[in-house]
């Protein structure tokens, strides 16, 4: 029953990365840059489930591994704006790619994830108390 607590737990950590990285995302949405290279680039988690048998139990526990966190390959987006102070020498501007419509969507379904996590948490812990009661 314990390694309920550390899957929800796992999820929550994970679903609490997405969050931050939709916030980040989201502030540097508007960030302007004389260079493509230069230019904020969306960040987005990479997750893994994992598996794990244990051997000497009946049981299987699975938690969510967060291997890292990728940039967006979408090229920046260029804007002509000659009279900028951050325009280059062809006057060209480079703003970020992120894509807020798609950074809202992330950020609702990571809260909802989140939300799911906290809500077997306490199902988790109601069982239990219910469990104990029973012995009484």
């Amino acid at each position: 029953m314990t390694s309920i607590f550390d899957i929800a737990g796992s999820g929550m950590n994970a679903q609490s990365l997405r969050l931050n990285l939709v916030a980040s995302n989201i502030s540097n949405a508007n960030s302007v840059s004389s260079s493509a290279a230069e230019a904020y680039k969306s960040r987005q988690p990479v997750f893994a489930a994992e598996l794990k048998n244990a051997m000497n139990q009946h049981t299987a526990t699975s938690k969510v591994n967060v291997l890292g966190v990728v940039e967006s390959l979408d090229a920046p987006v260029m804007e002509y704006s000659p009279g900028h102070p951050m325009a280059d020498k062809d006057g060209y501007i480079f703003k970020s790619n992120v894509n807020t419509v798609e950074e809202m969507a992330n950020m609702m379904s990571a809260s909802r994830s989140y939300q799911n996590n906290v809500e077997v948490l306490n199902t988790a812990k109601q069982m239990m108390l219910q469990t104990l009661k029973m012995g009484q």
